[in-house]
């Protein structure tokens, strides 16, 4: 068995379609027909269900495939960690995150000190904590800015900040007039809230369950650009963090009771190898929000 035919073997797989195949790898069908033979004759089953023209992976096929992508990977990853050791390969960190708002500031000054480290960065909703945890495993990703755990036990989580969660208010609500109120006193209030699967939702639920009181949700949203819309239009209040621009039409009262806060963290996976690029940024971060 070959390596060569693992990788045509996953591409195939991938297009179930040998001319497709044969021209994202650039050789001829024939060629690759051969190939994909030669390798069910070395695993002694069929991996391809053939009728016709059309081929379809089967249940060996399906089997086979989990085992070949983690090996692969596996041979990547060995690449890359011996290019880290003869630095024979520019630092790359691969980051996912659903915002870069709060990441960007240290994005710049760490490559500040370091000019020869790259950021590949890919931008994921904020409710699919499950794409960042798939992103993790299978190694599409170095790291991933969280805002909630994504709770897997191979998956390490460093908190890198903490943020003050506030009450948006609409600037013509009778609360506008404080600065400061506790969650039991919102308990008749309309409440703007995310999605009953979005990781922000669980938080503030927590909030609302330290201070004993059950919300009035009249509005469920995906996105906080949504949220934030509709408070500015006087539908009701919402918890936020911060925001750094000023906004005439909400005022943000700070929560005394119960505390309120979002914590954000760094998340890679434990049983891959993590780049040196990467392992930089993780200790550059530990003291860049909060320097002593």
């Amino acid at each position: 068995m070959e390596l060569l035919q693992l990788q045509y073997f996953r591409t195939v797989a991938r297009y179930e379609h040998m001319t497709r195949a044969a021209e994202e790898l650039r050789i001829a069908q024939p060629a690759l027909s051969k190939t994909i033979s030669r390798l069910e004759e070395d695993v002694g089953v069929p991996l391809f269900d053939r009728q016709n023209r059309q081929i379809r992976l089967n249940r060996y096929g399906r089997a086979f495939l989990q085992q070949v992508d983690i090996a692969l990977a596996a041979l990547e990853e060995g690449r890359r960690e011996l290019a880290d050791m003869v630095e024979t390969e520019q630092g790359t960190i691969r980051l996912a995150t659903p915002t870069l708002t709060r990441l960007s500031s240290s994005i710049s000054e760490f490559r500040k000190k370091n000019p020869e480290i790259l950021f590949r960065v890919i931008q994921i909703p904020p409710a699919a904590s499950n794409d960042m945890a798939s992103l993790l495993e299978r190694g599409d990703v170095d790291l991933c800015f969280i805002a909630a755990s994504l709770n897997q036990s191979w998956i390490r989580e460093q908190i890198v900040l903490r943020a003050e969660v506030y009450l948006a208010v609409p600037i013509t609500h009778p609360l506008a007039a404080r600065d400061n109120i506790t969650l039991t006193e919102t308990k008749n209030e309309a409440y703007i809230e995310y999605h009953a699967e979005h990781p922000f939702r669980h938080i503030n639920d927590a909030y609302c369950e330290a201070a004993g009181i059950t919300r009035n949700i009249i509005c469920e949203v995906d996105e906080p650009s949504a949220l934030w819309s509709l408070v500015q239009a006087g539908l009701g209040i919402a918890f936020v963090p911060r925001n750094t621009n000023e906004d005439p039409n909400v005022k943000l009262l700070s929560i005394e009771s119960p505390v309120c806060e979002r914590e954000f963290s760094i998340a890679w996976n434990e049983k891959r190898y993590l780049p040196r690029a990467a392992k930089q940024y993780l200790e550059f971060l530990k003291t860049y929000f909060y320097p002593t």
